[in-house]
């Protein structure tokens, strides 16, 4: 899933600007989130995007998911359960006890009538709150609220209180964990189990449950999947949180209902009051309260654009990948959850460009088996089939943490024990994976990738344990394809600078720019501080892309990029000009990424590609893209429809394939 934390060029969208959003689940609304234009050339009209907003209070956010709302404002309250902290005699102990299984009994029925009661359009949720019913029975949180109700006998809600507050500090402290998009997610999902459990003890589960009486933008705190998912059928007009990323459940949820929302927005329930008029612009990720009466104007008209540049896009997205002079390209999508597959398919995927399947080891106490394993895989491939499906073996580790590993503490866990190294280090569970993966082979086109890959002997080692789960599965005499393409990660500079040899032993290369930015650039992804200097854009950076893609293309083995440039339209017509052909993106962004590649021949984009290879620094190759690229694709970075035609070269077309 893409990660924004990298910094684009300066004519590209805010909402993709460094937000320490980490590239997880997948997106529904087409990628409109586009905003102001900060450094576009003077000769495109900034009419095209700004709003005239002098007066209101300004709240800057992250957008989290696209399109402008106006209302008035309900703020709730912090959703979290009150109670009295109180003692407990000894005798009272078992009864303690029993009234926290029957509070997880409670919570968990709540979960599922609200699962039950979800529409179609939002199955991505589902997952997430069948994870949350896992949650509340998770033997580490019942061993830590038995010892508080045992030992120190503390009444059920206090010792499930601290037992959160325990477990949310194993992720670390708030101050540096907030600034990686995944071990927030994490901790707020413990928080937001143990406040289910809190709200069952206490009985207030009626009396959290939010009910409009008018169209409103709702303002909390922060929102979980069930309490957003409880007002699927409230005229919410658009959402507003204190914490959050684009990565986060509400933005999630928000997506899948098509309205707007802008997420950590630190300070909005100090700036705004129940009935406070705001427009919520979710392409710029801002909050305006108290707007002026044009300025109200101004955003029903941004909205409109945007609802007729989506619908636009929307029609189109069937559409071969082709550029101007008619070379071919292949989009695929990132994905993390079965149901995405389908997701990526209707957004006009040709493909699966890359299947993470961390999401099947984490929030639970049991590693998932092969048959477990082999019915998810399944279900993707058959979901697209006849087109690949690239299934990526863990990448457990570094950021990405799974309690089912006993991993060791180490000083920088990104230069530790992660991926394919984790992977060798316990060959009995990476067999079972690929053991289901070669199984799945038999419903459709799969291909293999490894994440992480340093050496040569890596990828022999893992050709020894595929060979090994090929035999294990013919043992038994079950159906797969006899071969399977097996592919590996560029995202560590010493594959990038080996890739001529490494292109001997893969049948294939995907670029993971998102960690080769890291590594190569030395920048942590997570350090806010350094994240406008963690460029995708930088030189360095591009040419080893450009080295990577001539490796591949003279030992005749695919190079995809499965990046967070790929869903940048800037970023992707430069790529082109690097030689890619073959890119793979959240599925949300395809559409868009379609039409930007429409408007730009391969002779042009090698043009620019060559200057930008030139270019000292990270700045000067955004001043670039953002001079050559920008008048024509102003539609697609503004996210709106206007009457700009875009500046289609002329060029005949070529027979490149």
């Amino acid at each position: 899933m893409p990660d924004r934390r990298s910094t684009p060029p300066k004519g590209t969208r805010a909402s993709e600007r460094p937000s320490g959003a980490a590239d997880a689940h997948v997106a529904k609304e087409l990628p409109s989130n586009a905003s102001a234009f900060p450094g576009a050339p003077p000769s495109i009209p900034s009419s095209v995007f700004d709003l005239d907003i002098q007066d209101a209070i300004t709240l800057k956010g992250i957008a989290g998911s696209p399109g402008v709302a106006v209302g008035p404002a309900l703020v709730l309250g912090d959703l979290r359960a009150f109670f009295v902290r109180r003692h407990v005699h000894t005798a009272q102990i078992p009864q303690e006890l029993e009234r926290v299984q029957q509070g997880v009994e409670v919570a968990q029925s709540t979960l599922k009538a609200v699962d039950a009661r979800m529409p179609k359009a939002m199955r991505e949720a589902s997952a997430i709150l069948e994870a949350y019913q896992m949650m509340l029975s998770d033997p580490t949180l019942h061993d830590l609220i038995s010892a508080k109700i045992r030992k120190e006998k503390k009444c059920a809600e206090w010792a499930v209180s601290e037992a959160s507050e325990e477990i949310v500090a194993m992720f670390g402290p708030r101050e540096s964990g907030d600034r990686d998009a995944y071990i927030s997610e994490r901790r707020h999902d413990v928080e937001f189990v143990c406040d289910r459990l809190l709200r069952a003890l206490v009985g207030e589960e009626s009396h959290h449950a939010v009910r409009l009486e008018e169209p409103m933008i709702v303002v909390a705190r922060d929102l979980s999947p069930a309490d957003t998912a409880s007002m699927v059928r409230e005229p919410a007009l658009a959402f507003v949180t204190c914490v959050g990323t684009r990565t986060s459940h509400t933005s999630i949820m928000a997506r899948a209902l098509e309205i707007p929302c802008v997420v950590g927005v630190s300070n909005a329930l100090e700036q705004i009051r129940t009935g406070d008029i705001l427009v919520v612009d979710g392409l710029t990720g801002q909050v305006f309260v108290h707007p002026t009466d044009q300025s109200i104007r101004d955003a029903r008209q941004r909205s409109e654009q945007h609802l007729a540049f989506a619908r636009r896009l929307l029609s189109a997205r069937h559409k071969p990948a082709v550029t101007a002079d008619g070379v071919a390209l292949a989009l695929k999508a990132n994905v993390e959850l079965p149901a995405e597959a389908i997701l990526a398919v209707d957004h006009g995927a040709q493909g699966i460009g890359l299947y993470r399947t961390e999401f099947l080891y984490i929030d639970r106490t049991t590693q998932p088996g092969e048959d477990e394993q082999y019915e998810v895989y399944r279900a993707i491939v058959e979901a697209v089939s006849p087109q690949a499906v690239t299934l990526r073996t863990f990448d457990i580790g570094g950021d990405k943490f799974a309690s089912t590993f006993q991993m060791p503490a180490e000083m920088n866990p990104a230069l530790g024990l992660r991926a394919v190294r984790l992977a060798l280090k316990q060959p009995e569970v990476f067999l079972t994976q690929l053991r289901a993966m070669v199984r799945a082979s038999a419903h459709g086109d799969v291909r293999i990738m490894v994440p992480m890959v340093s050496s040569v002997h890596e990828m022999r080692e893992v050709k020894r344990l595929i060979a090994q789960a090929r035999e294990q599965v013919r043992a038994r005499g079950q159906a797969f394809e006899e071969h399977i393409p097996l592919g590996m990660m560029i995202e560590v500079p010493a594959a990038a600078i080996m890739a001529d040899v490494f292109a001997r032993e893969a049948e294939f290369f995907s670029l993971g720019t998102n960690d080769l930015v890291q590594y190569a650039l030395a920048i942590d992804r997570a350090s806010q501080s350094l994240a406008a200097q963690a460029s995708p854009f930088d030189p360095a950076i591009l040419r080893m892309i450009k080295f990577v893609t001539e490796a591949g293309k003279t030992q005749k083995i695919p190079v995809s990029l499965c990046g967070a440039m790929a869903s940048d339209p800037l970023a992707a017509c430069l790529l082109i000009g690097l030689g890619l052909r073959e890119l793979s993106m959240e599925a949300a962004a395809i559409p868009e990424i379609k039409e930007a590649v429409r408007r730009i021949t391969v002779p042009e984009a090698e043009a620019i590609a060559e200057q930008a290879l030139a270019c000292d620094s990270a700045d000067a190759v955004e001043e670039l893209l953002a001079r050559e690229l920008a008048p024509r694709l102003i539609d697609l970075l503004a996210g709106i429809a206007e009457d700009i035609p875009p500046t289609r070269s002329s060029m005949p077309p070529s027979n490149e394939t």
